[in-house]
């Protein structure tokens, strides 16, 4: 999700890319998302998905393993990335058939222009203070309490101008904080927690499993900026071109199928999802015991996007405003 000023000049490009795209032929528009693999005669639809090594993804890899894809006649290649925001690209250009993006990027990228359209939820927050799976977070003894506290300190956050610094500037203004004065800083969620630790950040927006690490080295919550921003965020969603979609309707109703059966499963059994966890990341048992899980509804909580997009206008994070019932399924 490498929100920088060289990733909106890569999506402008990507634009482009996909408007020449658009004249090819179907058969090029579902390139790597066509190939059959299969046994027994019946052959599978490998679709390329660009995802982010965190818990939020863990539906799809449970969606997998118990089948619910293979039965919609798909198989999954997932591709990791720091961010969203850097996946958006790879969708658009055709690297990817479907990606996974936190909401602000996916309406950053929609307001200016780049072809995409949301396919199915993704993750949402629990909704409840102190007890959510992304949070702010302070190594121990740090003397810094709430979210006002953040005001001239050095805060990472996975990329810049994306849901997280965006919510974390919403939690310091609801402290009464001036959130202009929050100095963010890009890293990656899985080195925040040394970079914690050896005091080179002040503070950080952190989702499982680099929260539980945060705690677990003796650091603390001091603001729940999902929960601040709005009641069950949806925090991020699947997507595809617009190409893509229009191009293979079948396909895309498919992974839509299967990604809901996840999404619902994957509330039903959490210690599946702990298990599976296992499989794409390297989280020690003592952190995956302790972890808290999101929530995974099965419909985008559009109040919520709502309330997003008003707060990426406050922060001047769009050149236009998103068009939401574009976006949206």
């Amino acid at each position: 999700m490498r929100c920088t000023h060289r990733t909106f000049t890569a999506l402008a490009a990507v634009v482009l890319l996909s408007a020449a795209a658009a004249c090819g032929s179907d058969s090029d528009a579902g390139s790597g998302g066509s190939g059959s693999s299969g046994s027994g005669g019946g052959g599978l639809t490998t679709v390329k998905v660009g995802v982010i090594p965190i818990v939020d993804v863990a539906p799809l890899y449970l969606g997998q393993r118990q089948g619910f894809f293979k039965k919609q006649g798909l198989t999954l290649s997932m591709t990791t990335a720091q961010g969203g925001a850097a996946i958006v690209p790879g969708v658009v250009s055709g690297q990817f058939q479907f990606g996974f993006s936190n909401s602000t990027s996916l309406m950053i990228a929609q307001s200016t222009g780049v072809p995409i359209k949301v396919v199915a939820n993704g993750v949402g927050s629990t909704g409840k203070d102190g007890d959510d799976f992304g949070a702010v977070v302070v190594k121990k003894g740090s003397a810094l309490k709430s979210a006002k506290d953040l005001e001239g300190k050095k805060v990472a956050v996975n990329t810049l101008k994306n849901i997280n610094d965006t919510t974390v500037r919403e939690a310091v203004r609801k402290d009464g904080g001036d959130p202009s004065a929050v100095h963010f800083v890009e890293l990656a969620f899985d080195q925040m927690p040394a970079a914690l630790a050896k005091g080179q950040i002040d503070a950080a927006q952190v989702v499982e499993p680099a929260l539980a690490t945060v705690k677990a080295q003796g650091g603390t919550v001091i603001a729940s900026n999902y929960v601040d921003t709005a009641a069950k965020l949806t925090v991020a969603m699947y997507f595809a071109s617009t190409q893509y979609t229009q191009a293979h309707p079948d396909i895309v109703k498919k992974f839509q199928a299967a990604t809901a059966e996840s999404l619902t499963y994957a509330n039903s059994h959490p210690d599946d999802v702990r298990q599976i966890l296992t499989t794409y990341t390297k989280i020690p048992q003592a952190t995956l015991d302790t972890m808290v899980l999101p929530d995974w509804p099965a419909e985008p909580n559009r109040t919520s996007l709502d309330t997003l997009a008003q707060l990426g206008e406050k922060d001047g994070l769009f050149k236009k405003n998103p068009d939401l019932d574009a976006l949206l399924p």
